[in-house]
């Protein structure tokens, strides 16, 4: 059975600056900011949470139905994703529109200029889930336009579906209400600890108030990993009330970029697996370590069966 996927589809184009800013910005002249940057070093990577998590569902074996919208250049992208079998059966393309970019320059000393153009991706509501016939059993409903999260998680709940919310970075677009709106109801709300903290500071809640409306809460704390707490709300699987989950050791450090991404589809494995949540937590970080060994948001490469060692390997555990 199926995984939907709803979140942004975008391109990132990443360029390097072979000096510093610092050299080439006058702090007296910032009131007058007029400065180019010639940047030999350009790449470009697929990106967008809705499809990095669902190019990691596709390692993990399982076809996610990712619902968005692109725009006119989305061509190229369109290949990669049909040599990866990510289905684009439900991906409205606005020819009046640009595909949701982020310019990212960094400099050598690590500093980065970002500019993002959300194009598409702010009318992603015109991809409404009344268009997905398909049977679900889970959902998730990760960063987006905000019109296109709050009608996405109304109809996951509405049908039943085990709903993921995941706000991310479109967390800040929500007032205190509509924050409570968009989670009250979900199956497993996801954030990492610093959204965590806007959440309870935001909603006015303390963890008790938002646990109880909700089945579990996962809060990702990067290298020191995760911690899932039992809610009070939908029924979700669980081998006890809270746990603190160890992160698995990376190879190496070359990208932190996606692993969010690739964590989440760990949590939606369990969930449609019907596996206790402690389970998609620690394949979570399993495919958070793989992919921060790796350049780009879409770059693991092993697929179910070496996940599946790799998972006993970490942590003495068959993944069922």
């Amino acid at each position: 059975m199926p995984v939907l996927v709803t979140g942004s589809i975008a391109i990132d184009q990443i360029m390097v600056f072979p000096d510093k800013f610092q050299n080439h910005i006058l702090p007296d002249k910032i009131h007058t900011l007029n400065v180019a940057f010639m940047v030999p070093e350009l790449k470009r990577q697929w990106g967008g949470t809705g499809a990095n998590i669902s190019y990691n569902l596709r390692r993990l074996g399982i076809d996610p139905i990712l619902l968005g919208t692109v725009g006119h250049d989305f061509g190229a992208y369109a290949d990669w994703m049909d040599r990866h079998g990510i289905s684009r059966d439900h991906i409205r393309v606005l020819e009046d529109c640009f595909t949701a970019q982020c310019f990212i320059t960094t400099d050598l000393e690590n500093n980065q200029i970002t500019s993002f153009h959300s194009g598409a991706m702010d009318r992603a509501h015109e991809a409404p889930l009344d268009g997905v016939g398909a049977e679900l059993r889970v959902g998730i409903v990760a960063p987006n336009g905000k019109q296109a999260m709050v009608d996405h998680a109304t109809a996951l709940k509405a049908r039943g579906v085990k709903c993921v919310v995941d706000p991310g970075q479109g967390l800040p677009m929500f007032e205190g209400p509509e924050l409570v709106d968009l989670l009250d109801g979900a199956s497993v709300y996801v954030v990492n600890d610093y959204e965590w903290a806007l959440t309870l500071e935001k909603t006015g809640l303390d963890e008790d108030g938002v646990a109880s409306r909700v089945g579990a809460v996962v809060v990702t704390r990067g290298e020191q990993g995760s911690r899932i707490r039992r809610g009070s709300g939908a029924a979700v699987r669980m081998d006890g009330e809270g746990e603190d989950i160890p992160t698995v050791e990376p190879e190496r450090v070359v990208d932190p970029t996606g692993c969010g991404d690739a964590y989440r589809a760990g949590i939606l494995y369990a969930l449609l697996h019907d596996l206790p949540l402690e389970q998609g937590a620690r394949l979570g970080n399993v495919m958070g370590s793989l992919k921060v060994a790796r350049s780009g948001p879409q770059s693991i490469e092993a697929e179910l069966p070496e996940l599946r060692a790799i998972f006993e390997r970490a942590y003495g555990l068959p993944l069922e």
